[in-house]
């Protein structure tokens, strides 16, 4: 089972166990129990690792200081082995809600002092809500029972490249949010706007040793971790990271704590702090340590939306909002924004979600946003599409600011019609995201999308950045031309608009249109489908991307297949992408990041299959596990197994590639099986409505009662073509029952055949199913591309020549014609006095005499 299946199938479990707890409330359970998990098993990897075995680990008690102390300062916590996770899964019935109680209690007492920032109070929500898990002791001891069992699952080896605890503590951290409805801004950011702020910082500190980076309103902390992880893949290691957090709400705070720690960032390289943003700013004090002034790398935050805060006397004198203005009580939205601002080091970048309502809103705001742009702060806007973030539908954006930039110019970005629907939110595709990043990276302006905007145009515009203002990214209404909607023709001026396929097919052109005058042209051919498709052009055209593509199987064989089997770090999708768009460079009408999309949908295949892989070893290719699915059974859901499944390879794929002729067998009955369907409705037409009021045909009238059919055939009671239908529908009926049945133990012998073969394959079978897997579909999916193009110009052309293919003249002649047809028709009619006045009074309507 791959992380996503693992993922899914706790979240459905999880869903279920919860009842009528409020998915906001049941999180911080699920996810409290599963960093109580990763602790404890962390604590046992890391005595095993010092030589302990399992029988040693009984001796793991307080009373032991030396291990005691030795487990504190090395991890920042010490477990006794009656609270270990494993020992409570052990118990089996003897298992208790006080256990995890009295196991809590002690984890509070045993922390490391230099670590208690981190872990102190950790499990405070947890504790506290247990007993909202049932309303009696042995209710909270099945509850809990029932979700140590759901997570003991989750490997929490901790390798560096086979995240599983962190997707799996997203996944369950997302679905949360899309069903908490407006709690769920509280603490999660969507994965896809956290990736694109993630990118875009981890862009600019690419060349830097060590930063550190800080989210004000961190929330899960999945924005925090995001952007380091980019950085951490552009700087080649983790450890120089340094985190700062801070949070208001303590049960979210908590969540911040254990997501970054299970991240498997250095306890020494996270700072948090549970208290309110805009009031308890650095330098703070505590108990222990005297905090100095933060100036970060990097700040990133999602705050609440024009949230109300307290703008006191004091406050203009704060430093971080004396330069440049009080945000008004109402909306704390540019108190947020410069908070951030204020803790960032002159070269750092920050990126920070907001209301599109900050572009342009008055007052307060409109002289914050003034100071912002004199000051030269702000380095890009981005609009995102409406209903993307969990529990508000409003529009948003991401702004981008610095202290100290070289331009003073700022890039607008309308990303708004960019994403996918998905349930009731909008989500930014992988080629979205790219798309962006890459318009951001490289400050390019792009028509409908982007445009780079001086300062001075700003000013004029005073101060305001709504984005319309700079940025048209709304479709263009269609227009016609008046003298070809009267008199025909096309108008070259919208051939024209068709330029980038005439920069692309140089002849084509002409041979589709004739020139009728210097403004207007007529459709030259009579199949455009087919003169576009035949024509020299087209087949350049694609002759053109084969020849860009014609090694890019090889080159994904070599990088993929070849260093799979000799266990070598594969080729990461970034440089896969970067070959494509080399090959895509001179290759006009196909768009990059359509190809970006696609390599990425294939990518979720082939990391997660590299992932298992790089784990498992080159064996579980030939695994086969139990299909284990759940059945409703006495009114309970059971999971049971439902045959088998392929680790890696599927079933599907090596019958296609292997097993060719049983399948074929297999398939030929399954036709034959739909056919006789269709020969029991043909069976029935030929019976007439009186016959099917007989009782060897249903009531409604759809099939046929096989008890009575037999009856009537053997007494012959009926006529002689109603005879032959029924044995004609017999005999379908044996041959059916006798097909199924043929069909089922083919099907079950193909299918264990199937297992047999999987299990047997040789390493070079393995190499070539998996190149089935993974590169054959991607290739075929991009060499659909350039015919996508062929398609739209066909479509385009046939759309152009149906506008105007039919004038208002032809229309008139259509009319006066009809008109004429109908008016001989009415000579032809007779009738009484009145009736013929009548029609003369309708033939003069008609232009009649």
């Amino acid at each position: 089972m791959n992380k996503q299946q693992l993922a899914a199938k706790i979240w459905e479990s999880a869903n279920k166990l919860r009842s009528k707890i409020e998915a906001n409330e049941y999180k911080d359970y699920i996810l409290g129990f599963i960093f109580y998990k990763f602790l404890s098993d962390k604590e046992e990897q890391f005595l095993r690792k010092d030589g302990w075995e399992s029988d040693d680990l009984q001796e793991l008690t307080e009373d032991d200081a030396d291990t005691v102390a030795y487990c504190r300062r090395q991890l920042g916590y010490f477990i006794a082995y009656e609270h270990l996770f494993s020992t409570w899964l052990a118990k089996g019935k003897d298992f208790d809600v006080s256990n995890v109680t009295d196991a809590l209690s002690a984890f509070n007492r045993l922390i490391d002092p230099k670590h208690k920032k981190v872990f102190e109070k950790i499990f405070d929500t947890l504790d506290t809500g247990l007993s909202k898990l049932g309303d009696t002791s042995g209710a909270r001891t099945k509850a809990i029972s029932n979700l140590l069992q759901l997570i003991k699952d989750i490997p929490m080896d901790g390798k560096e490249d086979y995240d599983v605890l962190g997707f799996i503590y997203e996944y369950l951290i997302s679905n949360f949010a899309a069903n908490a409805g407006k709690k769920a801004g509280e603490f999660y950011t969507p994965h896809e706007v956290s990736l694109l702020m993630s990118e875009i910082v981890a862009d600019h500190l690419k060349d830097r040793d060590k930063i550190e980076i800080y989210d004000p309103t961190s929330g899960s902390g999945s924005l925090l971790i995001n952007i380091g992880q980019s950085a951490a893949r552009r700087m080649g290691g983790k450890d120089n990271i340094k985190y700062y957090a801070q949070e208001l709400k303590e049960n979210t705070y908590n969540l911040t704590r254990m997501n970054l720690v299970m991240r498997g960032i250095l306890p020494d390289n996270i700072v948090t702090r549970n208290g309110d943003t805009l009031e308890e700013d650095w330098p703070f004090f505590d108990e222990e340590h005297v905090y100095s002034p933060l100036y970060v790398d990097a700040v990133v935050s999602n705050p609440p939306y024009s949230q109300h805060w307290e703008p006191t006397e004091d406050k203009k004198h704060d430093p971080r909002y004396a330069n440049y203005g009080m945000a008004p009580k109402s909306k704390a939205d540019y108190a947020f924004l410069l908070h951030d601002l204020y803790h960032l080091k002159p070269d750092g970048i920050m990126t920070i979600v907001l209301p599109h309502g900050v572009l342009f809103r008055g007052g307060e705001e409109g002289e914050i946003r003034r100071n912002l742009i004199e000051k030269n702060n702000i380095d890009a806007i981005i609009g995102l599409p409406a209903n993307i973030f969990f529990g508000t539908g409003i529009p948003t954006i991401i702004m981008v600011l610095r202290q100290k930039r070289p331009n003073t110019d700022v890039l607008i970005v309308d990303a708004s019609k960019h994403f996918e629907k998905v349930g009731k939110n909008n989500k930014l595709r992988a080629s979205d995201i790219k798309r962006i990043v890459d318009t951001v990276v490289q400050r390019k302006t792009v028509d409908k999308f982007s445009r780079v905007v001086e300062r001075d145009e700003i000013r004029r515009n005073d101060y305001n950045l709504n984005i319309p203002r700079y940025v048209d990214s709304s479709e263009q209404a269609e227009s016609w031309d008046i003298l070809a909607v009267m008199s025909g023709g096309i108008p070259n001026g919208e051939i024209d608009q068709l330029r980038d396929y005439w920069d692309a097919f140089h002849d084509l052109r002409g041979k589709l249109f004739r020139s009728d005058s210097a403004s207007y042209s007529a459709l030259a051919v009579e199949d455009v489908s087919e003169a576009v498709k035949t024509s020299a052009d087209a087949k350049a055209y694609m002759d053109n991307f084969a020849d860009h593509f014609s090694d890019f199987s090889g080159y994904l064989r070599e990088r993929l297949i070849d260093k799979l089997h000799s266990m070598e770090q594969p080729v990461s999708e970034d440089e896969i992408s970067s070959n494509i768009y080399a090959r895509l460079a001179t290759v006009p009408l196909v768009d990059y990041y359509e190809a970006y999309e696609i390599l990425d949908h294939a990518w979720t295949t082939i990391s997660s299959d590299l992932e298992t892989i790089q784990r498992e070893g080159f064996a579980a290719t030939k695994c086969v596990d139990p299909n284990m699915v759940l059945k409703k059974k006495g009114g309970t859901e059971e999971e049971v197994q439902e045959g088998w499944a392929g680790r890696i390879l599927p079933f599907s794929l090596v019958q296609e590639q292997l097993m060719g002729a049983e399948l074929a067998a297999l398939q030929a009955h399954e036709d034959r099986l739909a056919q006789i369907a269709s020969e029991y409705e043909e069976a029935l037409d030929n019976l007439s409505e009186e016959d099917k009021e007989a009782d060897f045909v249903n009531e409604e009238k759809s099939g046929f009662v096989w008890p009575a059919v037999k009856k009537a055939i053997k007494a012959r009671e009926v006529e002689p073509e109603v005879l032959a239908v029924l044995k004609t529908a017999l005999a379908l009926n044996e041959e059916e029952k006798s097909l199924k049945k043929q069909v089922k133990e083919e099907s079950t012998q193909l299918h264990l055949k199937t297992k047999e073969t999987i299990e047997g394959l040789s390493d070079e079978q393995v190499l070539l199913l998996l190149e089935q897997k993974w590169i054959v579909p991607l290739v075929e999916q991009l060499y659909a591309l350039p015919q996508a193009a062929v398609d739209d110009l066909v479509k385009q052309v046939s759309t152009l020549a149906q506008k105007y293919a039919a004038t208002l003249t032809d229309l008139d002649a259509e009319i006066a014609r009809t008109e004429r047809e109908f008016s001989a028709m009415l000579e032809q009619l007779t009738g009484n006095a009145s009736d013929m006045a009548g029609l003369a009074e309708l033939r003069k309507l008609l232009g009649g005499d």
